[in-house]
């Protein structure tokens, strides 16, 4: 026996007795003996705490109960005695004094506390019947009515134990206090008989007991979102060691199921509403593929990959896309504009005559040049430097004239008013041998009679009263300004004008420049016919000669010029039919002096028409292409071709050793169309040296009918 064991029997006795004094005197005085009996015997100290939990939990249950009599009173203090007995035997069994005896000592406490409170409740559970108190098994639901009941009478379990304060003031969350005492089962079970229909439970685990809660009277608690504060409760009186809490039981609602008993109000609870759906901070999955979504949606798993099926996805994922891509190409293909046709010859470029080149009989001073108009060129002979030119400038002056106040064959033009310069020019020119026209003041002349006075007899005052009148103001810089500046369009790139008669020494060119403009100004036909007239009568009733004495049986004109500065020249044109056209031989010849050194236009003429007829017989004519040869093919641009044929015999003019150029053009306006019939006119063909003068010319038709491109030309085309 340990020290003190005698000291808890007597604790025991006193409890007991303590009891029986609350309720009724006979049966209390029994029930008190009797456990004072048990704790003397066993010797074992009986925590004070554990009867008063066993009174705490008969005087809870009891108190729904009829009023107590006698019997009912005996019967309860018996069952008390049974209660104090078994507590002391549970006492006595814990040698060792474990934590695990504190909880049941709380619970005694608080179930004297709650017999004080209700001495008259705590009378009334003797009735029930006694038999129960042998029963092994506890129902959970009693066990918590008797454990919130003794947690109700802790405060008075509380005064009473001196020994038993620790254990009563300690912390309901103990994990060992869930633990049943054996007396604590006795009154259990005495009142479960009270119960019309006890329910049976399974063992408890003792270590890991669960509660089960009452279901809860009140509107239902939303236990996630609200915090929960129990009403009564009071803090522990000391804190617990780690070792002793274990586990913290914290009731949703108070044990006790009598109606006349109404759950504490919770202080400080409060209901916090739900606003709107329940907020998250869970985070958006990655979209999956689309046969996963696929396999979900159908609910089949994927197949596992393989190379296979890759190769199969991937196909049908872009083999869709490039279908698509070929559609819209080939529809932009289809729509595109089409590029513009264009013209190529497919005939030979250049074409020889036989034989070497012909003997020209040139000049042996000065320089010379003769070429056939369209044909070529003779060549040249001297060096070609700017030389005095004399009245072959007036060629110029008559060109420009016509030019810029055109006339057509068989008008007149416009009378032109004679002034005193003329006249005066007239008069001063004929003293010193000039060749000049008599005019008088204020006599009308037309525009063709001056052009006939200033190339046929090379009249110089006239030509002046030309240049005055084309200006306007009295001045004739204006018009020498004109006549360089028509120069320089013609390529006369070594010709310089000052005067518009060619007086001046200072007016130069060169044999092959003035080719040039005798080409150009044959081209005329007002400037032809006047220049190949031998004579005509002016206003005066004059027969004014041409000085140039080849006209018209050798030469069709142009111009003849001598002074003593240039000497003699002339600018002159002749004409041969060959193959059936007619053929323009323009040459020219300068610096010509006779034997004595003088300028002699008789040395010149005879220069002029060995040119003549040697040019005349070297002329002869060859078939180049024949009417319906195919010359050329019309490139629509994809790939496409449409054969061109010339609409005449091409007959190229030259002579033995002469090799001209065939090209051929598109029509003037640069557009030929996409589509169009066989036999339309679209282009020329032109044949001529090249030396950029004047060629011949024939027209060349579509072979067969021209057709857009088809589509799959448009669709493969790359540019």
């Amino acid at each position: 026996m340990r020290p003190g064991d005698g000291d808890g029997g007597a604790v025991g006795a006193k409890s007991a007795g303590g009891a029986g004094d609350e309720g009724s005197e006979g049966p209390r005085d029994a029930q008190k003996a009797a456990q004072g009996a048990s704790g003397a015997a066993g010797g074992v100290e009986v925590p004070e705490g554990a009867s008063g939990a066993q009174k705490g939990a008969q005087g809870r249950e009891g108190a729904p109960d009829a009023p107590a009599d006698g019997a009912d009173d005996d019967t309860d203090a018996g069952a008390d005695a049974d209660a104090g007995g078994d507590a002391a035997a549970d006492g006595a069994a814990d040698a060792d004094g474990d934590a695990g005896d504190a909880p049941a000592a709380r619970r005694s406490g608080d179930e004297d506390d709650a017999e004080d409170e209700a001495p008259a409740v705590a009378d009334t559970t003797g009735a029930t019947d006694a038999t129960d108190a042998e029963k092994p098994d506890v129902e959970v639901d009693k066990t918590d009515a008797a454990d919130k009941a003794g947690k109700a009478g802790k405060g008075g379990a509380a005064d009473k134990g001196d020994k038993g304060g620790e254990s009563g003031k300690a912390d309901e969350d103990d994990a060992e206090s869930d633990k049943p005492t054996p007396g604590a089962d006795a009154d259990a079970d005495a009142d479960a008989d009270d119960k019309p229909t006890p329910r049976t439970t399974q063992p408890l685990d003792q270590p890991t007991t669960a509660f089960r809660a009452v279901r809860p009277t009140a509107p239902a608690v939303d236990q996630p979102t609200t915090m929960l504060k129990l009403g009564d409760a009071k803090p522990p009186a000391e804190d617990e060691s780690p070792a002793e809490r274990t586990s913290k039981f914290v009731a949703l609602k108070p044990l006790d199921d009598s109606p006349s008993r109404k759950p504490p109000a919770a202080e400080g609870t409060a209901v916090v509403p739900q606003v709107g759906p329940e907020r998250t901070t869970q985070q958006p999955l990655p979209p999956k593929p689309p046969l996963d979504l696929l396999a979900e949606l159908t609910n089949t798993p994927p197949p596992p990959p393989t190379p296979l099926r890759t190769l199969a996805r991937r196909v049908k994922i872009w083999t869709p896309l490039a279908i698509l891509l070929v559609i819209v190409f080939a529809v932009v293909q289809a729509v595109r504009p089409l590029p513009t046709p264009t013209l190529r010859l497919t005939a030979q470029e250049t074409v020889s005559f036989e034989g070497g080149k012909p003997s020209v009989p040139w000049p042996g001073q000065g320089q010379a040049a003769m070429d056939v108009n369209g044909v070529g060129t003779f060549g040249t002979s001297g060096t070609q430097k700017p030389v005095p030119i004399a009245s072959i400038a007036k060629v110029m002056t008559v060109y420009v004239i016509l030019r810029d106040h055109p006339l057509k064959p068989g008008d007149k033009g416009p009378k032109i008013k004679v002034d005193a310069a003329a006249q005066k020019h007239y008069e001063t020119g004929k003293a010193e041998n000039e060749s000049v026209v008599k005019v008088t003041e204020g006599q009308q002349i037309t525009e063709y009679e001056a052009l006939q006075a200033v190339m046929l007899p090379s009249a110089n005052n006239v030509a002046k009263l030309l240049a005055r009148w084309d200006s306007g103001s009295g001045s004739e810089d204006a018009f020498v300004e004109k006549m360089n500046k028509t120069a320089e369009e013609l390529g006369m790139k070594n010709t310089t004008y000052t005067d518009p008669s060619g007086l001046d020494k200072t007016t130069v060119s060169t044999a092959d420049d003035l080719v040039k403009l005798g080409r150009a100004a044959m081209e005329n036909p007002v400037f032809e016919e006047i220049s190949k007239q031998p004579s005509y009568i002016d206003l005066n009733g004059d027969q004014q000669n041409n000085f140039f004495g080849l006209v018209p049986t050798v030469a069709i004109g142009i111009k003849t010029g001598t002074t003593t500065a240039a000497g003699g020249n002339i600018l002159f044109a002749a004409e041969k039919t060959v193959g059936g056209k007619t053929q323009t031989i323009i040459g020219a010849a300068l610096g010509q002096y006779g034997r004595d050194g003088t300028a002699n236009i008789d040395e010149v003429t005879a220069v002029v028409r060995r040119l003549i007829e040697a040019g005349q017989d070297a002329l002869t004519a060859k078939t180049v292409v024949k009417k319906g040869d195919v010359v050329g093919q019309v490139d629509d641009g994809l790939g496409g071709t449409t054969p061109v044929v010339a609409t005449k015999n091409v007959t190229a003019v030259g002579w033995s050793g002469l090799t001209v150029k065939l090209e051929l053009d598109g029509p003037g306006d640069g557009s030929i169309p996409h589509t169009a019939k066989a036999g339309t006119e679209v282009g020329t063909l032109s044949v001529g040296d090249g030396s950029g003068g004047s060629t011949i010319e024939v027209p060349v038709a579509l072979g067969r009918e021209l057709a857009e491109p088809g589509f799959t030309e448009k669709l493969t085309r790359v540019a």
